[in-house]
């Protein structure tokens, strides 16, 4: 098990050791103002501009809204379309827009509006980082002004999911250009400021349809990233929860505080050992077999405390299609060396392992570097803040090797893209997703789901290491947070104090 270093132990222990002054001394929590600890920082507020999970989590669906609406279980209901319709042949999707709905700053939605957001998540200049998600689609027309219509090149059995994205959020075009700054949206709060470095406030949007699910005047999101920092943040009362907890070695601790609840649930991120198949000597596949065969993904998994769920493919435990390829490349010293043999490196290789400032990164990373020295490969880390990572790793592809939680539900599509960070190229995969996308028979799908997960794990694209556990801390007397993670998103409606 990885060990803590000597400046999280020292914190921890003075953060527990201020639990009854702080019991004793905190202030009676105001029913209409919520702080919620975040680990990451947005590097900007805009979904369409930045592929950061941590942008969807406090915008999406508190300030922007899209079509449909993913709910707790992962499920699609409506949302900024109050209802669809689907042809036959699953090309046409003509979606009922919802009437009287209107932005913070006054402006109304419309159809042309919607027109405006879907038109930009596809056009050949757009730079949406999920864009892909959404090149099946030829056009979009208003039919009047309450109904769209959105036809496909062929069909794509995930576009509702994808038009439910924080990804897809529907933003008018007269705010769209400064959302990134200035985030202006139809949902049930608004952007109020931003102190870099420190919090986020956003406050209850005056316009918003519904204002009586919304029981919060105020949601201060206060940006924390040491973990030791969080417990001490919690403990002294300046943070009333954290859905997404960063210090799991503290778990157990915390359950037995009166105070909070620690509710465990799942996510959809999977941590992987990202590799740049297209730089040497990661374009040979019995180079990444070789690394695959060295991962002990139960070392990994003791170093988060024992949250988590091994994974041996790009794909959630608790999907409906998943299938366990953990064996694949069984943990297996002496295979690893020899694969590195016949790769040409009998003696191993220098490399790089950029780490981004999360917790579960630097835990790994280390047992990592651990595990692939034995097998002779000498990785240097290299600590890097989040918007570093986002341009030399995911921007430029500057690495060799990263770890990152891939946060979004039905994120195998990023195997078949072009020019991704990982810079993986395969005609095989790309045609299977093109059956999992095309299909309308839903047993189908599944099969190939299982099909593509199977390829990218024999092609040992990436180390694949385990399913990130979602820890919620939070005051006891608060209702209405989500147990589980099925997108990166912070659903605040009807959240409330006792």
């Amino acid at each position: 098990m990885i060990k803590l270093s000597r400046r999280h132990l020292v914190g921890a222990a003075g953060a527990l050791a201020t639990v009854s002054l702080a019991g004793a001394g905190a202030h009676a929590q105001a029913k209409n103002r919520l702080v919620i600890g975040m680990s990451l920082e947005p590097p900007v507020l805009d979904p369409t501009k930045n592929a950061a999970a941590a942008i969807r989590e406090v915008t999406t669906p508190t300030i922007y809204e899209a079509l449909g609406r993913i709910d707790r279980k992962g499920g699609i209901g409506p949302g900024l379309a109050e209802s669809w319709t689907i042809s036959e042949d699953g090309k046409e999707y003509v979606f009922k827009i919802r009437q009287g709905v209107v932005y913070s700053d006054g402006e109304k939605l419309d159809a042309s509006v919607v027109k405006f957001s879907l038109d930009r998540l596809f056009a050949p200049d757009s730079t949406v980082p999920a864009k892909s998600l959404y090149t099946d689609i030829e056009k979009v027309e208003v039919v009047d002004p309450s109904t769209v219509k959105v036809t496909l090149k062929s069909p794509n059995s995930f576009l509702l999911y994808s038009l439910s994205l924080g990804d897809a959020a529907i933003m008018h075009p007269k705010s769209a250009p400064t959302n990134d700054k200035h985030p202006i949206g139809t949902g049930p709060f608004m952007f109020k400021e931003r102190k870099e470095g420190d919090s986020i406030t956003l406050v209850k949007s005056p316009t918003y349809r519904d204002p009586g699910s919304i029981k919060l005047d105020t949601v201060v999101f206060r940006i924390i990233k040491d973990p030791s920092a969080q417990v001490s943040a919690l403990l002294a009362g300046d943070v009333d929860a954290f859905p997404g907890f960063q210090a799991p070695e503290l778990v157990e601790r915390l359950k037995k505080d009166p105070r909070f609840n620690v509710v465990v649930g799942t996510t959809e991120g999977e941590v992987i050992l990202a590799t740049n198949n297209g730089k040497k000597p990661f374009d040979n596949p019995k180079v990444r077999q070789a690394i695959a065969h060295a991962i002990n993904r139960d070392e990994l998994i003791s170093a988060e405390s024992g949250f988590g769920t091994p994974i041996g493919s790009h794909f959630a435990p608790h999907n409906m299609a998943y299938v366990d390829l953990t064996k694949t490349y069984p943990f297996d010293i002496a295979k690893a060396k020899a694969l590195l043999a016949e790769a040409g490196y009998p003696n191993g290789f220098e490399a790089s392992l950029k780490l981004p400032p999360v917790g579960y990164a630097q835990r790994s990373g280390e047992v990592v570097a651990a595990q692939l020295g034995k097998i002779g490969i000498k990785l240097a880390i290299t600590q890097l803040q989040w918007p570093q990572w986002l341009s030399e790793v995911f921007k430029e592809k500057n690495y060799d090797l990263t770890i990152v939680a891939h946060t979004e539900a039905n994120d195998l599509d990023r195997y078949a893209r072009d020019n991704y960070y990982w810079n993986y190229v395969s005609p095989a995969f790309k045609a299977k997703w093109r059956e999992v996308v095309g299909t309308t028979d839903f047993a189908k799908r599944d099969q190939f789901l299982k099909d593509a997960q199977k390829i990218i794990a024999e092609d040992a694209v990436n180390g694949f290491l385990f399913q990130l556990a979602k820890i919620g801390v939070w005051k006891k007397d608060l209702v209405g947070l989500w147990e589980n993670s099925p997108t990166p998103q912070l659903d605040l409606t009807g959240v409330h104090w006792k």
